[in-house]
């Protein structure tokens, strides 16, 4: 295989809660993990039931289809950090964004990792490959955002499932990040917002 486009890679941030209202995909109910009750309300999805009370929080709702989520019709937004982290039930990867509105999302599972930019195929460790990819994208000449930055893939010494992160390229309006997992396991995304991130967390096994 080639070597690795430029990556940028992903370390782990403190959000916790149910789907965002509106997004589709992934809202079976497969998948034991539950979200933290140690998580504080700004860091519980907005729009949820549950953003003072973390202890009402439901089952972790998650299954291995496809999840997206539209970006907002104003959005142009640039990833300004990137987290992996473990949690009590799942591992969560976080892309922050800053800029104008609310970016979208497609994430699923893929047979392999392409780049976007080149259509090369692209390493990634671990025995399965979620490709995220968050549209309503700006470049940081338009955003006024500094692009976050890596020379290689993340990874997260307490993370059992999530084996590495980091992003691919950004092209046209659209930043792809590929994902390596311990196995393909049921998984959720949802936004947080003040800041505004994309959070992906993967179940873990049992």
């Amino acid at each position: 295989m080639s070597p690795r486009p430029l990556s940028v890679v992903l370390a782990a941030s403190f959000a916790a809660g149910s789907l965002l209202a509106g997004c589709t995909g992934n809202d079976g109910s497969s998948g034991s993990a539950a979200p933290s009750s140690s998580a504080s309300a700004e860091d519980t999805p907005s729009g949820t039931a549950v953003a003072d009370d973390q202890t009402a929080a439901p089952p972790f709702p998650a299954n291995t289809e496809p999840d997206t989520g539209e970006a907002s019709a104003d959005a142009r937004v640039t990833v300004s950090d990137l987290r992996i982290g473990g949690h009590d039930g799942f591992d969560r990867v976080v892309l922050e964004v800053g800029g104008q509105g609310r970016p979208g999302w497609d994430v699923r599972y893929v047979d392999a990792a392409v780049s976007q930019g080149s259509g090369e195929p692209v390493d990634v460790a671990g025995d399965a490959v979620l490709q995220v990819t968050l549209t309503g994208v700006g470049l940081p000449a338009d955003t006024g955002v500094q692009e976050f930055s890596s020379d290689g893939p993340v990874s997260a010494a307490d993370a059992e499932v999530v084996t590495e992160a980091f992003i691919d390229s950004t092209f046209e309006g659209t930043t792809v990040a590929f994902v390596g997992t311990a196995a393909r396991a049921p998984f959720r995304v949802y936004l947080l917002e003040a800041p505004t991130r994309v959070v992906l967390e993967v179940a873990r096994p049992g």
